[in-house]
């Protein structure tokens, strides 16, 4: 099915997996994937998930994408690799991103092609903006459709479809890999990532939602939604009770999380 927006067609995901039944996804369990792999088993198409486990991807995402899987009962390939063995991964440029997308749907791609699988799919969505993102360019050299941004769907648009699908996915906060909390034209090592995890994990059993533990050096730097500002400020000796045993100084970033997406 198509449908007219102004002088132009867009499909819907009803009509691209019409054209489109057999198909492999580069799945990782957040919001936007998990409503396409429910849309393509919705409408009827083969759909495989691909889910390439790396140290940038923390254990929540992993679970989320096995619980997803196994509740939509859908087909999922689990790769591992150390990401961190390429070379502009690790050094961490401006453009990481574009090598580390590059280096992961190459090798969804010779997985999904030994599978039988031609045509690879990946959850961006149109709310992401391609100027910003860099990795979009590696997706758009290796020929990686995103229906969901094919078919004008935003952010807001995926969550509300997401609930009425019954997905648990529907409000999960927007989540940028743990590579991101580290600045750029730092050498990114698995032990500083697994220290930014480890952070991040006594937060969120503290009940901080939605925050980020930026790492300079081996000082960590949380930023929380301004909302949830005194409620650290008045838990303050159990935050570094919890923290100073793996970073040397904690800061809390008093002005809250500008950017919600990284």
């Amino acid at each position: 099915m198509v449908v007219y927006i102004g002088r132009w067609l867009r499909m819907d995901l009803a009509g691209f997996f019409k054209e489109n039944p057999v198909a492999a996804l580069g799945f990782s369990g957040g919001v936007d994937s998990s409503y396409l792999l429910y849309s393509a088993l919705h409408y009827g198409a083969k759909i495989k998930a691909y889910y390439v486990r790396t140290a940038f991807q923390p254990q929540f995402e992993w679970d989320d994408a096995v619980r997803l899987a196994k509740h939509l009962g859908a087909d999922m390939t689990v790769i591992e690799t150390d990401i961190l063995t390429v070379p502009r991964v690790a050094e961490n440029p401006p453009d990481r991103c574009y090598y580390c997308k590059t280096a992961i749907f190459s090798l969804i791609r010779q997985h999904a092609g030994d599978d039988g699988y031609r045509l690879l799919l990946d959850g961006t969505n149109a709310s992401d903006d391609a100027g910003d993102r860099p990795g979009m360019l590696a997706l758009q050299e290796l020929s990686i459709r995103s229906p969901l941004k094919e078919c004008g769907l935003r952010k807001s648009d995926i969550r509300r479809l997401s609930r009425e699908a019954g997905l648990f996915t529907w409000d999960k906060p927007a989540y940028a890999c743990l590579a991101t909390r580290i600045p750029t034209g730092t050498v990114i090592t698995e032990e500083d990532l697994q220290k930014i995890e480890r952070a991040e994990d006594s937060l969120f059993t503290m009940g901080f939602t939605d925050f980020r533990v930026r790492m300079t050096g081996n000082e960590a730097k949380i930023q929380l939604p301004v909302s949830q500002i005194p409620k650290a400020l008045e838990r303050r000796e159990e935050i570094l009770e919890k923290l100073q045993p793996v970073f040397e100084s904690v800061l809390l970033d008093m002005a809250g999380r500008r950017n919600q997406e990284i």
